[in-house]
């Protein structure tokens, strides 16, 4: 281990003692006196996901030109205020898409070094507001699975994030398997985002088809875990699906729901195993979706996500309150099943 690495770790610590004062001071922010402007709601949601961007990662995707303006411009310290203004207690953090491989191995594992790196500094400077997944330099297998060491057993990441596919290769391809069985055994939730299709990017005009793409891209993931056989040999993976299971909740004909069959790569069965998967409300939040989408999905493996910093939470939140879920029921969305998933916030956010 080099010089400069021992100082950031050892580091760690001692930023982390000196954030908690700072951390107290946010988390009971609210206007004073009854002339001045609306309270601030108290902190209490936890965002599953919410983006951020290491100074490597804004770098990389300004030299490719993606047009990810709320990415290139991100900092911390707006996002802290937008979590109290909107009343979030802990975001979760992770790297967006297009993610840190660009096709060159080694550089992907140096940038996807930074930015666990940056993402562990970050949870230390303000314990309990910000968690991390970390990011893996997929599709090179041998820089994930030494990734997954180094975030997991040093940087203490809370699970890991892949992207909807790499190179054109779903989660589901035999590729990734001892990345999977990395993970199951370390019985590690795993946050998924969808990555722009290269086959799909320029199918309308003015972009118009991404956000159709990206959805489908979470829906055909889902599709390559459960019928490689994947969610079935890999069991204590918790998966976390994007933006509401991408189009999945709505087409679950073509997944064999109905019938249900009972087969080798799903010995329990496809609807098993989409119910014990989980799923964060980004771009599920409003009357249309979350008919089918709360109907499909068990209450307990809903998330509260929100894209940030592509939409806020307030925004998501209201989506969900005005569909009439009962008190108990948000506040389990907005927090409670987090807390199970991620029982070390339990004294961060109490």
């Amino acid at each position: 281990m080099n010089y400069r690495r021992r100082r950031f770790l050892a580091g760690l610590a001692a930023l982390g003692a000196a954030a908690v004062a700072s951390r107290g001071r946010s988390l009971a922010q609210v206007a004073a006196g009854p002339t001045g402007p609306a309270p601030r709601p108290v902190p209490h949601r936890i965002d599953v996901h919410c983006h951020f961007s290491a100074p490597g990662f804004i770098a990389a995707i300004k030299a490719r030109n993606t047009g990810q303006l709320p990415l290139m411009n991100w900092s911390v310290a707006r996002t802290l205020e937008d979590m109290d203004r909107d009343g979030v207690a802990t975001s979760i953090v992770s790297t967006s898409e297009p993610g840190v491989w660009f096709g060159d191995n080694e550089a992907a594992r140096r940038l996807a070094r930074e930015c666990n790196e940056y993402g562990a500094r970050l949870m230390a400077d303000y314990p309990g507001r910000l968690g991390m997944f970390a990011t893996l330099p997929l599709p090179d297998v041998d820089g994930a699975l030494r990734e997954i060491e180094y975030a997991f057993d040093t940087l203490r990441a809370d699970g890991a994030c892949f992207l909807s596919s790499y190179q054109g290769k779903y989660l589901g391809d035999p590729a990734f398997a001892p990345v999977m069985a990395e993970l199951n055994r370390r019985r590690a939730v795993v946050y998924t985002h969808p990555a722009r299709a290269e086959c799909c990017v320029n199918l309308l005009p003015e972009g118009r088809a991404l956000g159709i793409t990206l959805s489908t891209e979470t829906t055909l993931t889902i599709a390559s875990v459960l019928f490689s056989g994947t969610a079935a040999r890999f069991p204590d993976i918790r998966f976390i699906w994007s933006h509401g299971g991408g189009t999945m909740p709505y087409i679950t004909g073509r997944f064999g729901v109905n019938a249900n069959a009972k087969t080798p790569e799903l010995p329990n069965g496809v609807l098993y195993e989409i119910q014990k998967f989980y799923y964060d409300t980004a771009q599920a939040f409003n009357e249309y979706t979350l008919p089918t989408f709360t109907k499909l999905v068990p209450l307990p493996h809903m998330l509260f996500g929100t894209d940030y910093p592509f939409t806020r939470a307030e925004t998501v939140a209201q989506g969900l309150a005005k569909f009439g879920f009962s008190p108990a029921a948000q506040r389990a969305i907005e927090r409670d099943n987090a807390l199970e998933l991620f029982p070390r916030l339990r004294q961060a956010v109490a």
